[in-house]
Protein backbone atom coordinates (compact mmCIF):
# COMPACT_ATOMS: atom_id res chain seq x y z
CA UNK A 1 0.00 0.00 0.00
CA UNK A 2 2.57 2.45 -0.56
CA UNK A 3 5.37 4.43 1.87
CA UNK A 4 4.52 3.39 5.23
CA UNK A 5 4.99 7.18 6.49
CA UNK A 6 2.81 7.99 3.80
CA UNK A 7 0.00 6.55 4.51
CA UNK A 8 -0.13 7.91 8.36
CA UNK A 9 0.10 11.75 6.68
CA UNK A 10 -2.31 10.59 4.91
CA UNK A 11 -4.74 9.20 7.29
CA UNK A 12 -4.42 11.80 9.80
CA UNK A 13 -5.91 14.06 7.28
CA UNK A 14 -9.10 11.88 8.22
CA UNK A 15 -11.70 13.77 10.34
CA UNK A 16 -13.41 10.77 11.61
CA UNK A 17 -11.76 7.72 12.69
CA UNK A 18 -9.22 5.63 10.99
CA UNK A 19 -9.23 1.61 10.99
CA UNK A 20 -6.68 -1.07 10.21
CA UNK A 21 -7.38 -4.77 10.60
CA UNK A 22 -6.42 -5.72 13.98
CA UNK A 23 -7.21 -2.33 15.42
CA UNK A 24 -10.10 -1.70 18.44
CA UNK A 25 -13.17 -0.89 16.54
CA UNK A 26 -12.02 -2.93 12.78
CA UNK A 27 -15.22 -5.20 13.55
CA UNK A 28 -17.48 -2.88 14.84
CA UNK A 29 -16.98 -0.87 12.02
CA UNK A 30 -17.25 -2.93 9.25
CA UNK A 31 -20.59 -5.11 10.49
CA UNK A 32 -23.51 -4.30 8.89
CA UNK A 33 -26.84 -5.29 8.44
CA UNK A 34 -26.17 -8.15 6.33
CA UNK A 35 -25.24 -11.19 8.92
CA UNK A 36 -24.19 -13.06 6.47
CA UNK A 37 -20.94 -11.91 5.55
CA UNK A 38 -19.11 -8.52 6.24
CA UNK A 39 -16.15 -6.57 3.86
CA UNK A 40 -12.68 -7.52 5.43
CA UNK A 41 -10.98 -4.33 3.83
CA UNK A 42 -7.50 -3.00 4.27
CA UNK A 43 -8.30 0.06 5.49
CA UNK A 44 -11.63 1.55 6.93
CA UNK A 45 -12.65 5.34 6.89
CA UNK A 46 -15.41 6.47 9.10
CA UNK A 47 -16.08 9.13 7.13
CA UNK A 48 -18.17 12.67 9.13
CA UNK A 49 -18.36 14.68 6.24
CA UNK A 50 -17.81 15.13 2.30
CA UNK A 51 -14.24 16.12 2.71
CA UNK A 52 -13.65 12.77 4.33
CA UNK A 53 -14.88 10.50 1.56
CA UNK A 54 -13.08 12.87 -1.43
CA UNK A 55 -9.82 12.58 0.72
CA UNK A 56 -10.53 8.75 0.86
CA UNK A 57 -11.19 8.12 -2.64
CA UNK A 58 -8.37 10.65 -3.50
CA UNK A 59 -6.17 8.00 -1.29
CA UNK A 60 -7.27 4.68 -3.02
CA UNK A 61 -6.78 6.26 -6.36
CA UNK A 62 -3.14 6.94 -5.67
CA UNK A 63 -2.18 3.61 -4.64
CA UNK A 64 -4.72 1.86 -7.04
CA UNK A 65 -7.01 0.26 -4.46
CA UNK A 66 -10.62 -0.62 -4.82
CA UNK A 67 -13.30 0.84 -2.74
CA UNK A 68 -16.37 -0.03 -1.38
CA UNK A 69 -19.00 1.91 0.55
CA UNK A 70 -21.00 1.11 3.55
CA UNK A 71 -23.87 2.90 5.49
CA UNK A 72 -26.36 -0.02 6.84
CA UNK A 73 -25.15 -2.81 5.27
CA UNK A 74 -28.43 -4.07 4.01
CA UNK A 75 -27.55 -4.41 0.35
CA UNK A 76 -24.10 -5.98 1.02
CA UNK A 77 -23.42 -8.03 -2.60
CA UNK A 78 -19.63 -8.31 -3.26
CA UNK A 79 -17.44 -7.94 -0.24
CA UNK A 80 -14.34 -6.06 -0.34
CA UNK A 81 -11.41 -8.24 0.50
CA UNK A 82 -8.47 -5.65 0.95
CA UNK A 83 -8.59 -2.18 -0.32
CA UNK A 84 -10.36 0.98 1.02
CA UNK A 85 -13.96 0.45 2.67
CA UNK A 86 -15.43 4.25 3.28
CA UNK A 87 -18.42 3.93 6.31
CA UNK A 88 -20.85 6.81 5.75
CA UNK A 89 -22.93 5.51 8.90
CA UNK A 90 -21.28 9.04 10.64
CA UNK A 91 -23.21 11.65 8.30
CA UNK A 92 -26.77 11.96 9.55
CA UNK A 93 -27.57 15.05 8.33
CA UNK A 94 -31.14 15.81 7.28
CA UNK A 95 -32.42 19.49 6.12
CA UNK A 96 -35.59 19.51 4.86
CA UNK A 97 -37.63 23.03 2.69
CA UNK A 98 -41.07 22.75 3.31
CA UNK A 99 -41.85 25.58 1.40
CA UNK A 100 -40.36 23.77 -1.91
CA UNK A 101 -41.12 20.06 -0.36
CA UNK A 102 -37.45 18.75 -0.51
CA UNK A 103 -35.22 17.23 1.77
CA UNK A 104 -31.36 16.91 1.33
CA UNK A 105 -30.25 14.05 2.99
CA UNK A 106 -26.56 13.16 4.02
CA UNK A 107 -24.91 9.73 2.92
CA UNK A 108 -25.99 8.37 6.31
CA UNK A 109 -29.32 8.78 6.93
CA UNK A 110 -31.73 6.34 7.51
CA UNK A 111 -35.50 6.22 5.79
CA UNK A 112 -36.59 6.06 9.42
CA UNK A 113 -34.51 9.43 10.16
CA UNK A 114 -35.88 10.82 7.14
CA UNK A 115 -39.70 9.58 7.61
CA UNK A 116 -40.04 11.70 10.76
CA UNK A 117 -38.30 14.79 10.15
CA UNK A 118 -40.46 15.24 6.78
CA UNK A 119 -43.35 14.74 9.20
CA UNK A 120 -42.79 17.42 11.03
CA UNK A 121 -43.69 19.67 8.20
CA UNK A 122 -46.42 17.41 6.38
CA UNK A 123 -44.45 15.80 4.50
CA UNK A 124 -43.32 12.24 3.34
CA UNK A 125 -40.57 11.03 1.23
CA UNK A 126 -41.11 7.91 -1.38
CA UNK A 127 -39.27 5.43 1.01
CA UNK A 128 -39.38 1.31 1.35
CA UNK A 129 -41.00 -0.99 4.10
CA UNK A 130 -37.79 -0.78 6.38
CA UNK A 131 -36.79 2.14 8.46
CA UNK A 132 -33.14 1.22 8.92
CA UNK A 133 -32.33 0.70 5.56
CA UNK A 134 -30.08 3.92 3.86
CA UNK A 135 -31.93 6.51 1.90
CA UNK A 136 -29.32 6.74 -0.51
CA UNK A 137 -28.40 3.12 -1.49
CA UNK A 138 -32.40 2.59 -1.67
CA UNK A 139 -32.55 5.97 -4.02
CA UNK A 140 -29.36 4.22 -6.00
CA UNK A 141 -30.96 1.26 -7.05
CA UNK A 142 -34.13 3.12 -8.07
CA UNK A 143 -36.41 2.70 -4.68
CA UNK A 144 -39.63 0.80 -5.32
CA UNK A 145 -41.78 2.39 -2.38
CA UNK A 146 -45.22 1.74 -0.12
CA UNK A 147 -46.82 4.33 -2.44
CA UNK A 148 -44.93 3.93 -5.50
CA UNK A 149 -47.83 3.01 -7.25
CA UNK A 150 -48.97 6.51 -6.65
CA UNK A 151 -45.47 8.49 -6.83
CA UNK A 152 -43.37 6.15 -8.71
CA UNK A 153 -39.85 5.60 -7.80
CA UNK A 154 -37.35 7.50 -5.34
CA UNK A 155 -35.03 7.59 -8.48
CA UNK A 156 -37.65 9.50 -10.16
CA UNK A 157 -37.62 12.60 -7.45
CA UNK A 158 -34.05 13.01 -7.37
CA UNK A 159 -33.23 16.86 -7.80
CA UNK A 160 -29.39 17.22 -6.78
CA UNK A 161 -26.74 14.29 -6.60
CA UNK A 162 -23.65 15.50 -4.79
CA UNK A 163 -21.07 12.72 -5.88
CA UNK A 164 -17.02 11.78 -5.26
CA UNK A 165 -16.08 9.82 -8.56
CA UNK A 166 -12.54 7.86 -9.05
CA UNK A 167 -10.40 10.88 -9.74
CA UNK A 168 -11.36 12.19 -6.14
CA UNK A 169 -13.37 15.06 -8.06
CA UNK A 170 -16.01 16.00 -5.73
CA UNK A 171 -18.96 17.06 -8.69
CA UNK A 172 -22.91 18.19 -8.06
CA UNK A 173 -25.03 16.95 -10.70
CA UNK A 174 -28.44 17.72 -11.94
CA UNK A 175 -30.67 16.44 -14.28
CA UNK A 176 -29.36 16.93 -17.91
CA UNK A 177 -25.79 16.07 -16.69
CA UNK A 178 -24.34 12.52 -18.54
CA UNK A 179 -23.47 11.31 -14.69
CA UNK A 180 -27.33 11.95 -13.20
CA UNK A 181 -29.47 9.62 -14.72
CA UNK A 182 -26.36 6.88 -15.06
CA UNK A 183 -26.04 7.43 -11.07
CA UNK A 184 -29.77 6.44 -10.09
CA UNK A 185 -30.55 3.11 -11.16
CA UNK A 186 -26.39 2.11 -11.21
CA UNK A 187 -26.28 1.53 -7.16
CA UNK A 188 -22.84 2.40 -6.41
CA UNK A 189 -21.12 1.78 -9.53
CA UNK A 190 -20.11 5.68 -10.43
CA UNK A 191 -18.54 6.76 -7.26
CA UNK A 192 -19.14 7.63 -3.61
CA UNK A 193 -22.85 9.94 -3.12
CA UNK A 194 -22.43 11.83 -0.49
CA UNK A 195 -25.42 13.90 -0.36
CA UNK A 196 -28.88 13.82 -2.43
CA UNK A 197 -31.36 16.33 -2.72
CA UNK A 198 -35.31 15.17 -3.23
CA UNK A 199 -38.70 15.59 -4.06
CA UNK A 200 -40.91 15.01 -0.74
CA UNK A 201 -44.83 14.36 -1.13
CA UNK A 202 -48.04 15.98 0.87
CA UNK A 203 -48.43 12.50 2.66
CA UNK A 204 -49.49 12.83 6.55
CA UNK A 205 -51.35 9.33 7.04
CA UNK A 206 -51.93 5.88 5.18
CA UNK A 207 -54.69 3.46 5.57
CA UNK A 208 -52.75 0.07 5.98
CA UNK A 209 -51.71 -3.02 8.07
CA UNK A 210 -52.27 -6.81 6.90
CA UNK A 211 -54.91 -9.12 6.36
CA UNK A 212 -53.01 -12.83 7.49
CA UNK A 213 -55.23 -15.96 6.06
CA UNK A 214 -54.13 -19.40 7.19
CA UNK A 215 -52.91 -22.45 4.71
CA UNK A 216 -56.06 -23.79 3.53
CA UNK A 217 -56.77 -19.97 2.53
CA UNK A 218 -53.79 -19.68 0.91
CA UNK A 219 -54.59 -20.92 -2.89
CA UNK A 220 -57.75 -18.93 -2.89
CA UNK A 221 -56.82 -16.00 -1.32
CA UNK A 222 -54.24 -15.59 -4.41
CA UNK A 223 -56.36 -16.08 -7.41
CA UNK A 224 -58.35 -13.44 -5.62
CA UNK A 225 -55.49 -10.95 -5.12
CA UNK A 226 -54.44 -11.56 -8.53
CA UNK A 227 -57.83 -10.31 -10.36
CA UNK A 228 -58.19 -7.64 -7.69
CA UNK A 229 -55.23 -6.04 -8.57
CA UNK A 230 -56.90 -5.34 -12.05
CA UNK A 231 -59.39 -2.88 -10.46
CA UNK A 232 -57.29 -1.09 -7.44
CA UNK A 233 -56.61 2.61 -7.78
CA UNK A 234 -53.28 4.14 -8.43
CA UNK A 235 -53.36 5.19 -4.82
CA UNK A 236 -53.17 1.95 -3.40
CA UNK A 237 -50.21 -0.26 -3.51
CA UNK A 238 -50.28 -3.99 -2.31
CA UNK A 239 -48.17 -6.40 -1.42
CA UNK A 240 -48.43 -10.38 -0.68
CA UNK A 241 -45.85 -12.89 1.38
CA UNK A 242 -46.18 -16.18 1.90
CA UNK A 243 -44.67 -17.72 4.36
CA UNK A 244 -43.73 -20.37 7.16
CA UNK A 245 -43.74 -18.56 10.33
CA UNK A 246 -41.11 -20.04 12.45
CA UNK A 247 -42.33 -21.87 15.89
CA UNK A 248 -41.00 -19.69 18.26
CA UNK A 249 -42.24 -17.46 21.48
CA UNK A 250 -41.25 -14.27 19.49
CA UNK A 251 -44.04 -15.01 17.13
CA UNK A 252 -47.48 -14.43 18.40
CA UNK A 253 -49.59 -17.99 19.04
CA UNK A 254 -51.88 -17.84 16.41
CA UNK A 255 -49.39 -17.66 13.25
CA UNK A 256 -46.39 -20.11 15.17
CA UNK A 257 -45.58 -22.98 12.49
CA UNK A 258 -47.94 -22.06 10.01
CA UNK A 259 -47.81 -21.45 6.14
CA UNK A 260 -49.49 -18.22 5.61
CA UNK A 261 -50.80 -15.59 2.71
CA UNK A 262 -49.93 -12.05 3.87
CA UNK A 263 -51.57 -9.06 2.26
CA UNK A 264 -49.57 -5.83 2.89
CA UNK A 265 -52.03 -2.64 2.28
CA UNK A 266 -51.05 1.12 1.93
CA UNK A 267 -53.38 3.03 0.55
CA UNK A 268 -53.58 7.23 0.16
CA UNK A 269 -56.80 7.74 1.28
CA UNK A 270 -59.60 7.41 3.88
CA UNK A 271 -60.52 5.07 5.68
CA UNK A 272 -64.07 4.95 4.63
CA UNK A 273 -62.74 4.43 0.98
CA UNK A 274 -59.69 1.74 2.13
CA UNK A 275 -62.30 -0.22 3.76
CA UNK A 276 -64.61 -0.42 0.37
CA UNK A 277 -61.60 -1.41 -1.48
CA UNK A 278 -60.42 -3.80 1.02
CA UNK A 279 -63.96 -5.80 1.26
CA UNK A 280 -63.05 -8.39 -1.42
CA UNK A 281 -60.18 -9.61 -0.13
CA UNK A 282 -61.31 -9.14 3.72
CA UNK A 283 -64.09 -11.90 1.47
CA UNK A 284 -62.05 -14.37 1.38
CA UNK A 285 -62.69 -15.80 4.88
CA UNK A 286 -61.34 -16.02 7.87
CA UNK A 287 -58.38 -14.08 8.89
CA UNK A 288 -55.55 -14.84 11.16
CA UNK A 289 -54.70 -11.19 11.20
CA UNK A 290 -56.53 -8.21 10.04
CA UNK A 291 -54.91 -4.64 11.67
CA UNK A 292 -55.92 -2.58 8.67
CA UNK A 293 -56.51 0.99 10.03
CA UNK A 294 -55.51 4.68 9.24
CA UNK A 295 -52.12 5.65 10.87
CA UNK A 296 -49.50 8.55 10.94
CA UNK A 297 -47.09 8.28 8.05
CA UNK A 298 -44.98 7.71 10.71
CA UNK A 299 -45.90 4.27 11.60
CA UNK A 300 -46.07 2.97 7.83
CA UNK A 301 -43.21 0.86 8.59
CA UNK A 302 -45.62 -1.60 10.60
CA UNK A 303 -47.47 -2.38 7.46
CA UNK A 304 -44.56 -4.88 6.24
CA UNK A 305 -43.05 -5.43 9.72
CA UNK A 306 -39.60 -6.28 8.43
CA UNK A 307 -37.04 -7.68 10.59
CA UNK A 308 -35.23 -4.70 12.69
CA UNK A 309 -32.37 -7.38 13.77
CA UNK A 310 -29.02 -8.24 11.47
CA UNK A 311 -29.35 -11.70 10.13
CA UNK A 312 -27.83 -13.65 7.33
CA UNK A 313 -30.09 -13.56 4.32
CA UNK A 314 -29.80 -14.05 0.24
CA UNK A 315 -32.38 -13.08 -2.07
CA UNK A 316 -33.02 -12.74 -5.72
CA UNK A 317 -36.12 -11.39 -7.97
CA UNK A 318 -37.92 -11.87 -11.36
CA UNK A 319 -40.11 -9.22 -13.01
CA UNK A 320 -43.24 -9.99 -14.28
CA UNK A 321 -44.84 -8.95 -17.32
CA UNK A 322 -48.08 -10.24 -15.77
CA UNK A 323 -49.52 -12.43 -13.46
CA UNK A 324 -52.04 -15.29 -14.42
CA UNK A 325 -53.54 -18.30 -12.96
CA UNK A 326 -51.24 -20.48 -14.23
CA UNK A 327 -47.85 -18.17 -12.74
CA UNK A 328 -49.45 -18.47 -9.01
CA UNK A 329 -49.68 -22.48 -9.96
CA UNK A 330 -46.05 -22.53 -11.15
CA UNK A 331 -44.56 -20.42 -7.83
CA UNK A 332 -47.26 -22.83 -5.92
CA UNK A 333 -45.87 -25.64 -6.85
CA UNK A 334 -42.39 -24.45 -6.15
CA UNK A 335 -42.59 -22.69 -2.83
CA UNK A 336 -45.84 -23.86 -1.09
CA UNK A 337 -46.74 -26.05 1.51
CA UNK A 338 -44.30 -29.20 1.04
CA UNK A 339 -42.59 -27.69 -2.06
CA UNK A 340 -38.37 -27.79 -2.64
CA UNK A 341 -38.26 -24.27 -1.97
CA UNK A 342 -38.54 -22.85 1.59
CA UNK A 343 -38.55 -18.98 1.42
CA UNK A 344 -40.31 -16.09 1.85
CA UNK A 345 -42.07 -15.34 -1.32
CA UNK A 346 -42.97 -11.73 -2.11
CA UNK A 347 -45.14 -10.72 -4.89
CA UNK A 348 -45.30 -6.93 -5.21
CA UNK A 349 -48.25 -4.94 -7.56
CA UNK A 350 -46.59 -2.55 -9.57
CA UNK A 351 -48.06 -0.83 -12.56
CA UNK A 352 -49.88 2.93 -12.07
CA UNK A 353 -46.71 5.52 -11.82
CA UNK A 354 -44.07 2.92 -12.24
CA UNK A 355 -45.33 2.67 -15.57
CA UNK A 356 -44.66 6.00 -16.18
CA UNK A 357 -41.45 6.83 -18.37
CA UNK A 358 -39.04 8.85 -15.73
CA UNK A 359 -36.58 11.55 -16.16
CA UNK A 360 -34.90 11.78 -19.35
CA UNK A 361 -30.92 9.22 -18.60
CA UNK A 362 -32.22 7.12 -15.59
CA UNK A 363 -31.24 3.89 -15.32
CA UNK A 364 -34.66 2.39 -14.16
CA UNK A 365 -35.70 -0.15 -16.51
CA UNK A 366 -38.54 -2.73 -17.59
CA UNK A 367 -41.05 -0.40 -16.11
CA UNK A 368 -43.77 -2.30 -17.94
CA UNK A 369 -43.43 -4.98 -16.03
CA UNK A 370 -46.89 -5.68 -13.77
CA UNK A 371 -45.59 -7.80 -10.87
CA UNK A 372 -41.88 -8.20 -8.94
CA UNK A 373 -41.28 -11.86 -7.17
CA UNK A 374 -38.95 -11.62 -4.68
CA UNK A 375 -37.79 -14.39 -3.51
CA UNK A 376 -35.65 -14.10 0.17
CA UNK A 377 -33.60 -17.22 1.83
CA UNK A 378 -32.15 -17.58 5.40
CA UNK A 379 -29.01 -19.22 4.94
CA UNK A 380 -26.30 -19.97 7.20
CA UNK A 381 -24.43 -17.65 8.02
CA UNK A 382 -20.88 -17.18 5.95
CA UNK A 383 -22.96 -18.78 3.37
CA UNK A 384 -25.19 -16.15 2.30
CA UNK A 385 -22.64 -15.09 0.01
CA UNK A 386 -23.24 -18.09 -2.71
CA UNK A 387 -26.67 -18.12 -4.26
CA UNK A 388 -29.04 -20.82 -3.16
CA UNK A 389 -29.81 -23.67 -5.12
CA UNK A 390 -33.79 -22.38 -4.49
CA UNK A 391 -33.21 -19.06 -5.92
CA UNK A 392 -33.32 -21.25 -9.52
CA UNK A 393 -35.43 -23.18 -8.57
CA UNK A 394 -37.81 -20.27 -8.56
CA UNK A 395 -36.31 -18.28 -11.26
CA UNK A 396 -36.84 -21.43 -13.20
CA UNK A 397 -40.74 -21.86 -12.50
CA UNK A 398 -41.33 -18.14 -13.25
CA UNK A 399 -39.12 -17.85 -16.51
CA UNK A 400 -41.90 -17.96 -18.97
CA UNK A 401 -43.11 -14.64 -17.44
CA UNK A 402 -40.35 -12.74 -16.69
CA UNK A 403 -38.65 -9.41 -17.85
CA UNK A 404 -35.86 -8.86 -16.08
CA UNK A 405 -35.01 -8.55 -12.32
CA UNK A 406 -34.80 -5.12 -10.02
CA UNK A 407 -30.56 -5.02 -9.23
CA UNK A 408 -32.23 -3.55 -5.63
CA UNK A 409 -33.80 -7.21 -4.69
CA UNK A 410 -30.67 -8.86 -5.44
CA UNK A 411 -29.91 -9.47 -1.79
CA UNK A 412 -26.29 -11.21 -0.52
CA UNK A 413 -25.08 -13.98 -3.02
CA UNK A 414 -22.08 -12.24 -4.38
CA UNK A 415 -20.47 -14.96 -5.99
CA UNK A 416 -23.79 -14.81 -8.47
CA UNK A 417 -23.18 -11.05 -9.26
CA UNK A 418 -21.75 -11.70 -12.72
CA UNK A 419 -21.87 -9.31 -15.18
CA UNK A 420 -24.44 -11.49 -17.30
CA UNK A 421 -26.41 -11.08 -14.17
CA UNK A 422 -26.02 -6.87 -13.81
CA UNK A 423 -27.25 -6.77 -17.47
CA UNK A 424 -30.32 -8.81 -17.06
CA UNK A 425 -31.25 -5.49 -14.76
CA UNK A 426 -31.30 -3.36 -17.79
CA UNK A 427 -32.02 -3.05 -21.56
CA UNK A 428 -29.33 -3.52 -23.89
CA UNK A 429 -29.07 0.38 -24.73
CA UNK A 430 -28.92 1.08 -20.71
CA UNK A 431 -26.64 -1.29 -20.00
CA UNK A 432 -24.51 -0.27 -22.98
CA UNK A 433 -24.72 3.52 -22.51
CA UNK A 434 -23.80 2.70 -18.31
CA UNK A 435 -20.38 0.45 -19.44
CA UNK A 436 -19.51 3.42 -22.13
CA UNK A 437 -19.72 6.16 -19.41
CA UNK A 438 -18.45 3.63 -16.61
CA UNK A 439 -15.15 3.64 -18.99
CA UNK A 440 -15.26 7.42 -18.89
CA UNK A 441 -15.47 8.19 -15.38
CA UNK A 442 -14.13 4.64 -13.80
CA UNK A 443 -11.62 3.27 -16.25
CA UNK A 444 -9.83 1.12 -13.30
CA UNK A 445 -13.25 0.03 -11.96
CA UNK A 446 -12.38 1.31 -8.23
CA UNK A 447 -16.40 1.00 -7.74
CA UNK A 448 -16.69 -2.76 -8.64
CA UNK A 449 -17.87 -4.09 -5.09
CA UNK A 450 -21.70 -4.25 -6.14
CA UNK A 451 -24.05 -5.62 -8.98
CA UNK A 452 -20.79 -4.41 -11.18
CA UNK A 453 -20.69 -2.66 -14.44
CA UNK A 454 -18.07 -3.14 -16.29
CA UNK A 455 -16.21 -0.24 -18.16
CA UNK A 456 -16.73 -0.80 -21.87
CA UNK A 457 -14.19 1.48 -24.61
Amino acid sequence: MGNTADQIIDIDTFTGPVFRQGDAGYEEEIAGFQAGYSHRPALVVGAVHAEDVRSAVEYAARRGLPVAVQATGHGLSVAADGGVLISTERMTDIRIDPVAGTARVAAGVRAGALVEAAARHGLAPLNGSSPSVGVVGYSLGGGLGLLAREFGYAADRVLVIELVTADGRMRTLVPGDELFGAVLGSGGNFGVVTALEMELVPVTTVYGGQLVFDTPLVERALEAWRRWTATVPEQLTSTVAMLTFPNIPQVPEPLRGRYVASFRIAYNGSAEEGEKLVAPLRAIGERLKDDLRTMPYTESHTIHSDPDHPHAYAATNALLGELTPETLSALLAATGPGAPVQAVVDIRHLGGALRRPGPAGIAVDHRDAGYIVRVITMPEPDSAATAPVEHDVVRAALAPWTLGHNLNFLYGAGASATEGQTRTGYTPVTYNRLATLKAKYDPRNMFRFNRNISPTP
